[in-house]
This record gives structure tokens, sequence and C-alpha cells, in this order.
């Protein structure tokens, strides 16, 4: 959330999440055989990372990464893929939201959060 600048509303909260899957050691390598690695991959609406962002969401990820694994090393072997969801390509309840769908579910909320607060 913040490196896609979000606000910290319930929209935004209930929908960013982490996912660890834990595969076999031969479900991953690369060309050479090596199976030591780790892969991480981020789905965002696209357009919301700018090259700094992107820049900063793989080394904060590959970081949390190599401490979670008490590994210095596994910084090395640490896959980030950013995904960028095509306007329209993020969905959840079955409704596949536009970006515009998203800022108009995040104004709303941001102006039900604002007006509750004095309540």
């Amino acid at each position: 959330m913040r490196w896609e600048g979000v606000p910290s509303t319930d929209l935004f909260k209930k929908n960013t999440a982490a996912f660890v899957h834990e595969l076999p050691s031969d479900a991953i390598s690369n060309a050479a055989g090596d199976n030591n690695y780790v892969r991480v991959q981020v789905l965002t609406p696209v357009n919301v990372l700018n090259r700094e962002k992107q820049v900063g969401v793989v080394r904060e990820l590959t970081d949390i990464v190599a401490a979670a694994a008490g590994d210095r090393t596994l910084a090395n072997r640490t896959w980030v893929l950013i995904t960028e969801s095509p306007d329209g390509g993020w969905g959840i309840n079955g409704q596949a939201f536009t970006n515009a769908d998203i800022v108009a579910s995040a104004r709303a909320g941001l102006g039900n959060s604002q007006g509750t607060k004095g309540s």
C-alpha cells in the first residue's frame, strides 16, 4: 500500500495481501538447474508503480525475503516479478474493476471514514 501510495482505508487494507506458497524443490529452477531461488510476484493495477516505486518494491521485498530466511545471500536468488493488471482486469466477488472504479471506491471510503470520525 505504501509503494502504491494508496490511503489506509478498508478497501485497500482488505484487498492488499501477501501469499506464500511453498513449492517442491524441483518446481522452480534457472536454466542451469539451480533450484535454491525464491520468486515473489506483485500484482498491481496498471501504471500505479512508476520506475522509482518499482525499484523500491523490488528492493524491499528482496530484503524481507532474505531477512525472513536469515540468509543475506538469498537476495541474490530472489526474483521479484511485478505484474500489472490491465484496466478492468482486477476483480473480486465476481466484479471486474476498472481503475476508475477503484478510485471511486477509494474516494467513497475516504468520505465515509472522514464523516464518521467525529461520531
